[in-house]
């Protein structure tokens, strides 16, 4: 049976999110293969072909399949491709939707949607159903089949491993915590079988997503070899995070997205024109260096989980690990009101040249912490005393859509973006 993991072959792949603005991808399906058949007046015509997953091995594409037409940059595997991953994107995204809707959405037109939506139900990943439109007269319409493809998001940081297992909807079908262990490879290993043995087929499983705190660097190889064959893809955590929150949680927000991450360190990620950033050496978002509030000294030290674990008796430490709501002590309420105000200096520091749309606060804080704290900082905004110069242009602050920021939900889509997805790339 051909499988999704055969289609991206095995290895690590370092996802290309964060490639400069003039960047191509030029990466293909590697199942996408071009045959050519002689039309019976004599002429000859060309055929994208998708292979199913009940197909075989498909051809691999030689040198004059990645040749350019003349005029176009992009040969026909390659449109094929683009037009594939736009259907299942506009699918994902507004489905269920007729084909007239979805020619409306795509810029495809009606004809070659029916050939890729033909391909598309026989590899399982579009279902059909019908829908009664005005005068009882039925339409057919598109949507994801949940059960089409999953993947496996995997957070590494400093309390342990987090592992989900998301279907091709986005949805978390299973998650799993594992104590922290110098044996990186065999406890994700350990992980990805234990989520895929429930439910999943394993023809079905797209792959892994890692995401890396930054302190964090694995064996690639080791990694490589225990998750053989299924390919693996490597990125930061604040990037996924920003994924998850682009693909399944805010959305497209004008002028784009900051969001903070609180948890032993400060770091944020940023969604530009629906693109993750990444900055020089990808070093963007590295928040916690910055000398910020009266006493000038690193938001790390302040703002950091590690400050906050210092001032908590050893019962509150336990529920702030547990992940559920941390009651609002004295101690908490102190870190709170120290934290907001050094927070609040790297916020404007940071979105007073990017002016955001939205800035979201999140990590391994409890969500009524997380809300205290951003009603600390709108005190702290309209306090003239502490802060005469007001800040009229500042965006709205609200929690991160997910828990933990949804950093191993962003891992998990990485696959996804591989395989099947439009990779999210600056608009011009």
């Amino acid at each position: 049976m051909h499988s999704l993991r055969g289609l991206a072959g095995a290895g690590i792949h370092t996802c290309p999110l964060t490639r400069s603005r003039n960047g191509r991808n030029r990466r293909l399906i590697a199942g996408f293969t071009r045959r050519s058949r002689r039309h019976p007046r004599g002429f000859s015509r060309r055929e994208i072909v998708m292979p199913s997953f009940r197909a075989g091995p498909p051809r691999q594409p030689s040198d004059r399949d990645s040749s350019p037409p003349r005029g176009t940059g992009r040969t026909p595997v390659q449109v094929a491709d683009h037009n594939l991953r736009v259907t299942l994107e506009a699918i994902r995204r507004d489905g269920p939707l007729t084909r007239l809707e979805l020619a409306r959405r795509s810029g495809l037109t009606v004809p070659g949607l029916t050939n890729i939506l033909r391909r598309l139900g026989n590899d399982g990943l579009v279902c059909a159903s019908q829908r009664h439109g005005r005068g009882g007269q039925p339409t057919i319409e598109f949507a994801l089949c949940p059960d089409g493809a999953f993947a496996v998001g995997v957070r590494v940081h400093r309390a342990g491993i987090e592992a989900v297992l998301v279907d091709l909807e986005g949805q978390v079908r299973d998650r799993l915590l594992l104590d922290a262990t110098a044996d990186l490879p065999a406890a994700v290993r350990h992980a990805v079988d234990a989520l895929r043995d429930k439910t999943v087929p394993s023809p079905r499983l797209a792959g892994v997503g890692l995401a890396l705190d930054g302190a964090t660097v694995p064996d690639a190889e080791a990694l490589r070899a225990a998750l053989a064959p299924l390919p693996l893809h490597l990125e930061r955590d604040c990037v996924t995070a920003v994924l998850a929150e682009r693909m399944l949680g805010v959305g497209l927000v004008e002028g784009g997205v900051m969001l903070i991450i609180l948890y032993d360190t400060v770091r944020a990620g940023f969604l530009l024109q629906g693109a993750p950033f990444a900055g020089v050496h990808r070093r963007a978002g590295s928040l916690g260096a910055m000398r910020t509030g009266a006493d000038r000294v690193p938001l790390d030290s302040v703002a950091g989980l590690a400050a906050l674990r210092r001032r908590l008796t050893p019962d509150e430490q336990a529920a702030l690990s547990a992940g559920g709501p941390l009651p609002v002590t004295p101690a908490v309420e102190s870190w709170i009101e120290d934290t907001a105000g050094h927070l609040f200096d790297a916020i404007v520091a940071t979105a007073g040249f990017m002016a955001p749309g939205v800035i979201l606060i999140g990590g391994d804080l409890p969500r009524n912490v997380v809300e205290a704290l951003i009603a600390q900082m709108a005190i702290e905004r309209g306090h003239s005393t502490i802060r005469p110069h007001q800040s009229p242009w500042m965006s709205s602050i609200r929690p991160a859509s997910f828990e933990a920021a949804g950093i191993a939900l962003g891992a998990a889509l990485l696959p996804f973006f591989d395989l099947l997805l439009p990779l999210p790339v600056p608009a011009v």
